[in-house]
């Protein structure tokens, strides 16, 4: 099977080298979506409820990790329009992707199948992605995919309104955690990284994943997702499902937060499963750090009741240390953890 498999639709079983151990797989035990994953009214914030709003919001941060956001200011027919243009993405030929592999480390704008460690895995992902930088805009803008035509001018004015949302999402969440005024501005969120992924039909679901379990490492996510449910929490030792609201982005708090709260905002581990009747696509939307930034748990949230709980490190050596562990959180901060003795 090649890297990149344009073919999904011709494959009647699932290829042995994409089947994962029993204890990994999400067998045949349906997952229920789950109602009670709040959702946030945006809009009460600009309207006289900024309060309420703010504590549901970290409310839902402390509980789940990961909460929903409506009448957040981006428009219907932008969001149908963008995931439109990311759909044609993966039904391309083979043609317009010889400039996306994932071989080339000059590359930072690449289409794959499964993961960049395709040739070394012992078990492949059931999905195609396309990942690459996107904030600052002027800086990579010029290096995303020719085609489709839209593509460059559609995506880059939609990442334009997503900076704007995250930037309001991360004002809330300051606000409700105590801290100054600006305090995410400039460096410690200088960063956002396109990852869109698309999850074709698969014969037999239960013996595969779109994604593996795994935290997110930056700030936040903002998920854009079409009308398929696919993407599941785990809470409470249990995996629930998310569904997929029209007109609603997923917010998917990143582990460099709860960092930055000392602990009191969660960071949820996450997958993605597939079915076999639908394709779905999804488009994460990081955002992020800049590499130089140092991150630490804010001082104000650090007292006698409440000590520090993670060192201060540059945010590079951290996202080094997390893809080289492939996403291991537990093994990952080691390295960040301040010790037991000296807490």
């Amino acid at each position: 099977m090649d890297k990149l498999m344009p073919k999904w639709s011709s494959i009647e079983s699932v290829p042995e080298n994409y089947i994962f151990p029993p204890e990994t797989r999400p067998g045949d035990i349906k997952i229920p979506i789950c109602h009670s994953i709040p959702v946030i009214d945006l809009s009460e914030a600009e309207n006289g409820d900024r309060t309420n709003t703010i504590q549901k919001m970290i409310k839902a941060a402390e509980e789940f990790g990961f909460f929903q956001v409506m009448n957040h200011g981006i428009g219907e027919n932008e969001m149908k329009e963008t995931m439109s243009v990311f759909k044609e993405v993966f039904q391309l030929p083979d043609v317009y992707d010889h400039n996306l592999y994932p071989d080339d480390s000059t590359k930072t704008c690449k289409k794959f199948t499964s993961t960049y460690h395709y040739d070394t895995e012992k078990v492949h992902l059931w999905r195609e992605s396309l990942r690459h930088p996107t904030y600052p805009l002027e800086e990579w803008q010029h290096l995303w995919p020719e085609n489709p035509a839209s593509y460059r001018k559609c995506v880059g004015e939609f990442s334009i309104k997503i900076k704007e949302l995250g930037s309001r999402i991360m004002n809330l969440i300051s606000e409700g955690l105590g801290l100054e005024c600006g305090y995410f501005e400039n460096d410690l969120s200088g960063s956002m990284i396109i990852s869109a992924n698309h999850y074709p039909p698969c014969p037999n679901p239960d013996l595969t994943l779109g994604i593996l379990k795994h935290f997110d490492a930056y700030l936040i996510t903002i998920l854009l997702q079409d009308d398929i449910s696919g993407l599941q929490v785990l809470k409470d030792g249990e995996w629930i499902g998310v569904e997929a609201l029209p007109h609603a982005f997923v917010i998917n708090i990143g582990y460099a937060l709860k960092i930055i709260s000392n602990g009191k905002l969660q960071s949820a581990e996450h997958r993605a499963v597939t079915n076999s009747t639908h394709d779905r696509t999804s488009v994460a939307f990081f955002i992020a750090p800049s590499g130089d930034s140092s991150i630490e748990p804010a001082q104000c949230l650090i007292d006698e009741h409440n000590p520090l709980i993670f060192k201060s490190f540059k945010f590079k050596d951290f996202l080094s240390r997390f893809f080289e562990k492939h996403g291991d959180m537990e093994k990952v901060m080691k390295s960040f953890e301040v010790p037991d003795e000296i807490l």
